[in-house]
């Protein structure tokens, strides 16, 4: 893969970075976990938290096209999630290792 640099931002051609909020019955279903399985099929790093307000908060990072399909499947989740919104923003891009579920 091939970085390059301006000030001081790592870009990535092909590259993208989402911020993803998804709210509703997303906690205490296995969202996360679902969610780090998802990422895994797509060959996507990054992050899933719960946050304290009932949402989960998830930062992506991949290829567009697989984003957009992990975004597709966050708006529904796993069987016994029931999402209200799902809200992506783009991000910089932070070249993440792995995805993770963070406590």
């Amino acid at each position: 893969m091939t970085y390059l640099f301006d000030s001081n931002q790592i870009i990535v051609p092909n590259m993208n970075h989402y911020i993803i909020k998804v709210s509703g019955k997303v906690q205490g279903v296995f969202f996360r976990a679902s969610t780090k399985d998802k990422a895994s099929e797509l060959s996507i790093n990054g992050f899933v938290r719960n946050e304290a307000d009932g949402s989960v908060y998830i930062e992506a990072e991949g290829d567009k096209t697989m984003l957009d399909k992990f975004v597709a499947w966050c708006h529904h989740g796993p069987e016994h999630a029931s999402v209200t919104r799902c809200i992506v923003t783009t991000g910089e891009f932070k070249d993440f290792k792995d995805f993770m579920i963070q406590r």
